[in-house]
C-alpha cells in the first residue's frame, strides 16, 4: 500500500498550538500571530488577553473573514465586550476558545475553503 501526505490547498497550515508555542507549516513560533489560510502575521503585539483592544484586530479583518477565531492561550478566556464588539458590528463571527481547540478549528475551516482568520496570543510573547 502506498501512503502519502495530503498537503493542504492553502500556504499555512497550523500543526500545533499551546498556551506557550504554536508550528505553522514548520516553524516554530512564540510570539503572539495572526493566521489566514494565505497569510501569517508574526510578531502581533498582544502579550496576553488582558492587553488585547478592538484596535489589535484590525490586522485580522483586513483579511475580510467571515470567521475570526481567538485562541487565548492555554484556557480559554473572553475579552472585553468591546473587543467582540469590532466583529459583531461588522457582521463577522468570533469565537473564543483555547488556542489548542482554535488550531484544531482553523485547519478544518481552512480545509472548507472558508474565509477563516484566527488570532492566537502565546503566554511568552513579551
Amino acid at each position: 500500500m502506498l501512503l502519502s501526505r495530503e498537503l493542504p490547498d492553502y500556504t499555512y497550515a497550523l500543526r500545533s498550538a499551546d498556551g506557550q508555542q504554536a508550528k505553522v507549516n514548520d516553524r516554530v513560533l512564540v510570539h503572539s500571530f495572526v493566521l489566514a489560510p494565505d497569510k501569517l502575521v508574526e510578531d502581533w503585539p498582544v502579550p496576553s488577553i488582558a492587553t488585547l483592544t478592538p484596535g489589535h484586530l484590525d490586522v485580522a479583518l483586513e483579511q475580510n473573514p467571515e470567521l475570526v477565531l481567538l485562541g487565548t492561550g492555554e484556557k480559554q478566556v473572553f475579552p472585553p465586550a468591546a473587543v467582540m464588539a469590532a466583529c459583531l458590528t461588522r457582521g463577522i463571527g468570533i469565537e473564543v476558545m483555547n488556542n489548542a481547540s482554535a488550531a484544531r478549528t482553523f485547519n478544518v475551516l481552512a480545509g472548507e475553503n472558508r474565509r477563516v482568520v484566527a488570532a492566537f496570543i502565546l503566554e511568552n510573547a513579551g
